[in-house]
């Protein structure tokens, strides 16, 4: 079972992307060099058998790189390529018929995080048996067409206080605000355009996994 902590690496992608192989295995390695706790493969506009291909071809280089391989959105893919996480949303299969297919498939190994975006779904979702949720938007983002209200560093501290499973801090977090998020008791952070738009984006998830460990 994944255990977040650190830098939550997410590799997120258009359908032509997934279809450009050496961009896509090149953008890769850039994460995995950070040694994240996890890479997840997010595509949101592309059809499952092309997040599938996608997924065939960056499930190795996670498992070179001894990381975690998550499939975002899609059970179906993360199951029919072995992944070690599926991460779900408030708008994917429930989280209640997601436990219910790892149960019957008898996969128990398969990490099922979930995102949530206030306190209720937090709580909810951590009640029903996520091994992890994501939480947010801490701040505003750029990631989503239609993001939900930002939640704050307040509130996020506490659901980190309220639910008894690992937190990921999502949403607009800057490498300046990585302190403040650890501190308020993520056990990581999720972050796309701060580390894509960085000169060096290897060095910048160090940076956030660096932030981690010193606030341990």
């Amino acid at each position: 079972m994944l255990a977040p902590a650190g830098y939550y690496a997410i590799l997120d992608v258009t359908a032509p992307l997934l279809a450009d192989t050496a961009a896509l295995t090149a953008r890769a390695a850039q994460l995995l060099a950070a040694a994240p706790c996890c890479l997840q493969l997010r595509a949101k506009h592309a059809d499952a058998g092309t997040v599938a291909r996608g997924a065939r071809l960056l499930l190795p280089l996670c498992r070179d790189a001894g990381v975690p391989f998550c499939v975002n959105d899609r059970m179906d893919v993360a199951l029919a390529v072995d992944a070690d996480v599926v991460h779900l949303g408030q708008d994917d299969l429930p989280l209640t018929d997601a436990l219910a297919v790892r149960a019957r498939l008898g996969r128990p190994e398969l990490t099922i995080g979930y995102s949530t975006h206030n306190r209720a779904q937090a709580v909810a979702a951590a009640g029903a048996g996520a091994d992890y949720i994501a939480f947010g938007p801490v701040f505003g983002t750029a990631s989503k067409q239609n993001p939900d209200p930002t939640v704050g560093l307040e509130a996020l501290a506490e659901v980190c206080a309220a639910v008894g499973v690992p937190v990921v801090a999502i949403g607009g977090i800057s490498l300046d605000a990585i302190a403040a998020v650890a501190a308020a008791g993520a056990a990581a952070a999720a972050v796309i355009a701060a580390v894509s738009n960085a000169p060096d984006p290897t060095a910048a998830g160090r940076l956030i996994a660096a932030a981690f460990a010193a606030a341990r």
